[in-house]
């Protein structure tokens, strides 16, 4: 395709975006115009949904294959399986500045003087009979939001670096449009959502925790809480300046969701602060403590901070019955209390220490607070929402 037909393709995608009335219509209007940009068979436009840990498919147009639907309710991947999207984005193109660049994986494996990334591309592309496919990461508003994904069958031309580097053009022209149309979505959005790490919010926690503990009531689903906080945020922010404790609270905000999506449907939040959580309903109690084990981990190889506290509650283990989300919520805090006074390096587990458990002891102690929060452990309260928030403990 000549330079011409390239600039032409761009404006018509532009312009197909802009033409569109919903939301569902712009992600139509983006995937359609890349495939016929890129002289693709099929493309994809998927969103990176950090609360919940996972690519989530929004589109699918061209050459469908088996089990694949124009506009898929469920069809999503946990994002630790695809870690370029994650990992790659934020070691590689934000510490080197500009945008991320698209790449090239086929069928037969890496393409020469261009690796791929990951075999579950390779593998895909095999399952559903194409032969090669161009990634381009989507970047909106500085952060990384999803990936634009075209596709050509077995046997047509593989895709080069030209291609490559046209698709990563196309991709901010998908950016752009998207921009615009979220701008009509942010406050809904923003009510429920941690404006500096992407992850939930408070309001969103307390909206689904309820929903959850009502579950548990009404059919027994075992409902867990990962309390966590982020240790030596203080300290990072008084000899490091805010603007590194912004970065270590994003990206241990991308820990938590790379770690949430191991467990399924799991939301990670930051509470507020240096304050973060995982809620989990299904997954038996271990496997919750089993990703929060992971947390810990993760977290002291961030290099900056001093690891992370970690509490665990899980209707699962011996702590009693449990009517409100208050009580769960109490719960993980004091393990997480506890493992704070500890400096522990794993998580503490409400109820594993059998009669007169410690944690439970501490979590049923009489509210002597008139409001009963939760914070009445270190003797203040969570701030409410997302943003700039620099009170971490050290």
């Amino acid at each position: 395709m000549g330079e011409d037909s390239r600039l032409a393709a761009v404006v018509e995608l532009a312009q197909g975006m802009a033409a569109a009335h919903s939301s569902r219509e712009v992600w139509w209007a983006a995937a359609h115009g890349a495939r016929r940009a890129l002289g693709g068979s099929f493309a994809a436009l998927s969103v990176w949904e950090r609360e919940l840990g996972r690519l989530r498919v929004l589109v699918n147009v061209g050459e469908l294959a088996g089990g694949e639907e124009e506009f898929p309710d469920d069809e999503a991947y946990p994002v630790h399986q695809f870690a370029e999207i994650t990992e790659f984005l934020h070691e590689r193109w934000a510490a080197g500045g500009g945008e991320p660049d698209a790449w090239v994986e086929t069928a037969r494996g890496p393409t020469e003087g261009r690796p791929g990334h990951t075999h579950q591309r390779v593998a895909a592309l095999r399952r559903r009979g194409r032969g090669c496919c161009v990634v381009a990461p989507i970047v909106l508003h500085g952060r990384a939001w999803g990936e634009l994904y075209v596709a050509r069958p077995v046997g047509a031309p593989v895709f080069g670096w030209g291609d490559a580097d046209f698709a990563t053009v196309l991709a901010a022209v998908v950016a752009a449009g998207i921009a615009q149309t979220e701008r009509l979505e942010e406050a809904r959005r923003l009510a429920y959502t941690d404006a500096l790490t992407g992850l939930a919010n408070r309001r969103a926690v307390d909206v689904r925790l309820d929903e959850a503990v009502e579950r548990h009531r009404r059919d027994g689903a075992v409902v867990s809480l990962v309390v966590c906080d982020l240790n030596g945020l203080k300290r990072v922010n008084d000899t490091l300046g805010h603007a590194v404790g912004d970065r270590l609270l994003e990206r241990f905000g991308t820990v938590l969701s790379l770690c949430g999506a191991m467990l399924p449907g799991a939301l990670a939040a930051r509470l507020g602060g240096d304050e973060f959580c995982l809620l989990a309903v299904g997954p038996p109690a271990d496997e919750a403590v089993k990703v929060a084990d992971e947390v810990c981990r993760r977290a002291v190889e961030l290099g900056i901070g001093d690891g992370v506290a970690c509490g665990v509650a899980s209707t699962g283990d011996a702590i009693g019955p449990v009517h409100s989300a208050r009580r769960l919520f109490r719960l993980a805090d004091a393990a997480q209390y506890r493992a704070k006074a500890e400096r522990a390096s794993r998580p503490v587990v409400a109820g594993r220490e059998g009669p007169g458990d410690p944690v439970v002891r501490l979590a049923d102690e009489p509210v002597r607070e008139p409001d009963g929060e939760r914070r009445r452990f270190r003797g203040r309260h969570s701030p409410q929402g997302g943003g700039r928030a620099h009170d971490g403990k050290g």
